[in-house]
């Protein structure tokens, strides 16, 4: 069976092997190392920021070192996608590269603070096209069925960039100087690019003269911005209560209304709101921002843990999520084999669901007596959570749109995600430090008497007295307790959401079978 309008699945499927021909996965390559360069920056710049600040100076600012590359990188997310759909995939993937590499580059040159923030929203703002790019082309190359192949080899490039990044980070800090974790980035881009430029090949696009959305683009940054921005600075830079936070999220809320507003009007609307009438799409949208959500509150909140409270070490950090990560990147290869194997999905957001809510439940009930092995249990059950749901969010979003709206599809599915991650770390995270206060000042300690920021490592806790010690230690505890307690709670939105998707059987590489064109009503042309 043909179809018209979609030549772009056909290069893989050319032989009906089963197989991709070595062209397509020398750009599966490619793709993932574009993947790993957004993946990894953030981890290696943590465990460079001490030494930035040393050499910069500007300590009052440093947060905004990280929070001007997110900022960037969510505002970006929708435009990149929907350039993408507009122009033709393979040219503003390229851009964004070039822009991420460019950024890097000059990050590197930075000799002040205002100089490195600035820089790094370049560098943010091309990490934005970087995520979408990647799944994008991806769905534009694999059918959907044969996309669950590459779940694992996605989940491991996380895995690696979780676990690999604070290590290679100290490693180029220590050896090469702070300079070289940004300009580490500059082989790896080029690498990609060379490989890129010479091996993919996409139909162009025939669209006629496209009609750029700029008051729905300015409207969706603005509201973007400013979520963004609140989730970061409520409850540490300014009070919930704050006329800064009430008015940030003024301006977010009157920015989004005008968005959706604007995008029922447009020609080429930034986020088409009918994809949203799918009922899957929205569904996926949900459940990512859940993922999100919990998962970079997991992130932040198990090491801290490991370090407070039993002690670990913070140079092998990224170490200490590996069963949590290495669960995650089994499960979703598993995952994927059989979606690819079986053309099904549904059964996986349930399982992967109930398993999340079910690991941060665990997690909620370490204490100061909780073992290294027991903890290490408890994020496994979490991470085969996370290896159900990581890639089939994706998968499932891609597959319920047209093969016009891939780029916002991808991009969309990102941005919620990312959104969620936002609200995880400003949620559980106000969440811990109020707990930990309320613990320490029940226990006796005084205000003035409590940690900065509610957070020491090994070594700062072995110079405090023994009482204080097992204080902040049970402190801790408790705010992890009242943190993945909030992300439990969280995660059975998602398991409830998993049971509502309808299961469309996804179209494989392999010859068609004869009640498929039954399908198509639940089905749409991407899929085919």
């Amino acid at each position: 069976m043909k179809t018209t309008g979609q030549a772009a699945p056909e290069t893989p499927t050319t032989e009906q092997t089963g197989k991709q021909p070595r062209s397509v996965r020398v750009v599966l390559l490619a793709l993932m190392i574009a993947m790993l360069l957004a993946m990894l920056d953030n981890m290696i710049i943590g465990t460079a920021m001490p030494t930035i600040v040393g050499e910069l100076g500007g300590l009052e600012h440093l947060s905004w070192v990280v929070t001007a590359y997110t900022l960037a990188t969510a505002a970006s997310t929708p435009i990149w996608g929907k350039l993408g759909d507009l122009y033709g995939r393979k040219g503003i993937f390229l851009t964004s590269i070039v822009i991420f590499v460019l950024g890097s580059v000059l990050s590197g040159v930075a000799q002040d603070m205002s100089q490195l923030i600035g820089f790094r929203a370049v560098q943010g703002l091309g990490a934005g096209g970087l995520m979408v790019g990647v799944m994008a082309i991806i769905g534009d190359l694999i059918p959907p069925r044969e996309r669950g192949k590459y779940q694992g080899m996605m989940a491991g490039v996380m895995a690696l960039a979780m676990i690999g990044g604070p290590l290679v980070g100290g490693a180029i800090t220590d050896h090469l100087g702070w300079r070289w974790s940004f300009y580490i980035n500059v082989p790896l881009g080029a690498l990609a690019l060379v490989m890129i430029t010479v091996v993919l090949h996409l139909p162009k696009k025939e669209r006629g003269k496209p009609r750029i959305d700029y008051l729905g683009t300015a409207l969706l940054t603005v509201g973007i911005t400013s979520i963004v921005l609140l989730t970061t600075w409520g409850g540490s830079e300014y009070a919930w209560g704050s006329a800064q936070i009430l008015g940030l999220g003024a301006v977010g809320i009157l920015s989004i209304a005008g968005f959706l507003y604007v995008e029922t009007k447009a020609a080429e609307p930034i986020i088409p709101l009918h994809i949203f009438r799918n009922r899957n799409f929205t569904l996926m949208s949900v459940i990512g921002f859940i993922v999100g959500f919990v998962m970079f509150g997991a992130v932040l909140y198990l090491p801290l843990f490991q370090q407070s409270v039993q002690g670990a070490s913070a140079t092998n950090s990224g170490l200490l999520l590996l069963p949590m990560l290495m669960s995650m990147m089994v499960v979703s290869l598993v995952v994927g084999r059989i979606t690819t194997s079986t053309g099904k999905y549904k059964m996986f957001p349930i399982m992967g669901g109930a398993l999340v809510t079910v690991g941060l439940f665990l997690l909620s009930t370490m204490d100061t007596d909780t073992t290294r092995l027991v903890s290490g249990v408890y994020m496994a059950v979490l991470g085969a959570g996370m290896g159900f749901l990581m890639q089939i969010t994706m998968l499932v979003a891609q597959n319920s749109v047209e093969p016009k709206d891939m780029g916002v599809a991808s991009s969309s599915t990102t941005l919620f995600r990312t959104l969620g991650s936002s609200f995880g770390v400003s949620v559980m995270g106000a969440l811990f430090t109020a707990r930990v206060t309320d613990s320490m000042v029940s226990q006796g300690a005084s205000s003035g008497g409590l940690p900065q920021g509610a957070a020491l490592d090994a070594n700062s806790l072995e110079k405090l007295p023994a009482a204080m010690r097992e204080m902040y230690q049970v402190a801790v505890a408790s705010g992890t307790h009242g943190a993945f307690l909030l992300g439990a709670g969280i995660a059975v939105i998602a398991f409830v959401a998993a049971f509502f998707v309808k299961e469309v059987v996804l179209k494989g590489a392999g010859p068609q079978k004869t009640a498929e064109p039954d399908q198509t009503k639940d089905a749409v042309p991407a899929s085919v």
